[in-house]
Parts: C-alpha cells; sequence; structure tokens
C-alpha cells in the first residue's frame, strides 16, 4: 500500500514523559515530509496546546480536542461540539459529587474551581498554562471537550451519562468527556474526505486508550511500545518505545523513510 498521510498522537507519541521531543523524532519527520508525505497531530489537547510543537516540527494540520476540531494548513475544516443539554446533564451530576470541570473552547480553557488540587495535578502534567476561573463559560460558549476531575472508583457516579456521552481516563485524576460515538477518527475522516484520500492510504501513531478508533480506522495503525495495553488489540503493528526510535522505526516498518 502506497500511504499519503501520517496521523501522530502528542502525549507518550510525539513527545516522552518529559514532554520532550526525542532527537531521531524530529528527524524522522523532517525526512517524512521530505518524501512528500503529509504529517498531521492527532491530539486530545486543544488548540491552543499544541502550537509550539507544531512549530517545532514544521507541522501546519492538525486534528484536536479528541477529533472534534481540525484544521488543514491553517484552515479549520471540522468542528463537533458538546450540546448544551449534554453539557446540562454533567455539570449538575459534577456539582452533585463536587467534582471539577474544565470546559475546553476553540480559543481558550475554564475551570468551574479556583485551584482545585485535581485540576492543578492533571493539568500541571501537559506543562500548560492553568485555566482561567469561568463557571459559567459553558452556557454561552462552543464547548469541544471537558476535563471531568475525579478518581477511577468514582467514575460509576456517571453511568447515567453514558448514553449521551464518552468518557476516557488519561490521567488519574482526570478524563475526557466528549459526545458519545466521538473520537479522533471523525476529525480524521472529514481531512481525508477533504483530502480525498482513502483511510487504507493513511497511518496512525498513538499510546493511549484515545487513540482506539484512530488505530482502527487507518490503514496502518502503530501502537507505540510504551502504550496502554488496552490499546494494543487495535493496532496493526507495535514499534519501540517513544524514547527507544518508535516514530522513526515505525514510518521504516510502514516503507515511508529509510
Amino acid at each position: 500500500m502506497s500511504y499519503k498521510i501520517v496521523f501522530f498522537d502528542i502525549d507518550g507519541t510525539l513527545i516522552n514523559e518529559d514532554k520532550e521531543v526525542p532527537p531521531n523524532t524530529i528527524e524522522a519527520i523532517h525526512a517524512l515530509k521530505s518524501n512528500g508525505i503529509e504529517p498531521v497531530i492527532a491530539t486530545g489537547r486543544a488548540p491552543y496546546f499544541i502550537k509550539p510543537l507544531a512549530e517545532k516540527l514544521e507541522i501546519e494540520s492538525f486534528v484536536c480536542l479528541n477529533g472534534a476540531y481540525a484544521v488543514y494548513r491553517g484552515e479549520p475544516l471540522y468542528r463537533r461540539v458538546l450540546s448544551k443539554k449534554r453539557l446540562e446533564s454533567l455539570v449538575a451530576v459534577a456539582k452533585r459529587h463536587k467534582h471539577s470541570l474544565v470546559f475546553e473552547g476553540e480559543h481558550s480553557y475554564f475551570s468551574d474551581t479556583i485551584e482545585h488540587p485535581f485540576v492543578h495535578s492533571s493539568v500541571a502534567s501537559l506543562k500548560v498554562e492553568l485555566p482561567g476561573y469561568d463557571p459559567e463559560f459553558w452556557k454561552t460558549n462552543d464547548v469541544f471537550q471537558v476535563f471531568l476531575h475525579c478518581e477511577s472508583h468514582e467514575e460509576h457516579l456517571y453511568q447515567e451519562l453514558v448514553s449521551e456521552l464518552k468518557l476516557i481516563r488519561w490521567h488519574p485524576y482526570a478524563m475526557d468527556v466528549l459526545p458519545a460515538g466521538g473520537s479522533k477518527a471523525q476529525g480524521i475522516e472529514a481531512m481525508l474526505d477533504l483530502l480525498g484520500i482513502l483511510p487504507a492510504e493513511s497511518v496512525a501513531f498513538g499510546d493511549g486508550l484515545n487513540d482506539k478508533e484512530m488505530l482502527a480506522f487507518v490503514g496502518l495503525g502503530i501502537a507505540m511500545g510504551n502504550s496502554h495495553k488496552d490499546l494494543l488489540p487495535y493496532a496493526d503493528y507495535v514499534t519501540s518505545h517513544v524514547d527507544e526510535g518508535g516514530i522513526r522505526n515505525g514510518l521504516v516498518k510502514a516503507g515511508l523513510i529509510s
């Protein structure tokens, strides 16, 4: 198969636990571009979190917020927002259990609490600025994704919402909240449709639970060697660890660089 485009997750894929890009990953991305293959970031992060990395790797296109917002070479092409009705239900349950929420908009994000330790711990792990404070943000702005802050033993408290919302854990204290059925694959599909590229002609790299649909959707799904074990059944190939040339080795396996 002749692949035409490659989608890369960020955390644990393009960057390691120290939030640094391994030098061999930078070299591999440059080699990929030199061979005429377009690299695209596909992440759960918001667009305002990824700009420094995109500039460092000279990547112009991205699918972010777990597929809710996609941009191709600077031009927005896909938006998937959470409905006010679903947000209202989530806010009510979170308030009942005193769990903090962070609402992610198109250009900024805001928490419904001030100085919450779970918010600080989860967001600090991303090495980005902490959210502002605006508990009413969701009422008057488009929200693409929400961080729900609770521990794993409390997830059952949101069982009443699983028919309309999808919860994916990414931190001991935090989960991403998307519409039911939401995934990175939706934003990727929109981009491929725009470009006239078949899913079979695309490759994706990932390591986390929010990468399942993406790896299953593309022609070649590659899991990092440091991936969550539950992602592995969705991958066509498992490459090495992010710090052990995982990106380079996977691109070589795909026949995209030498």
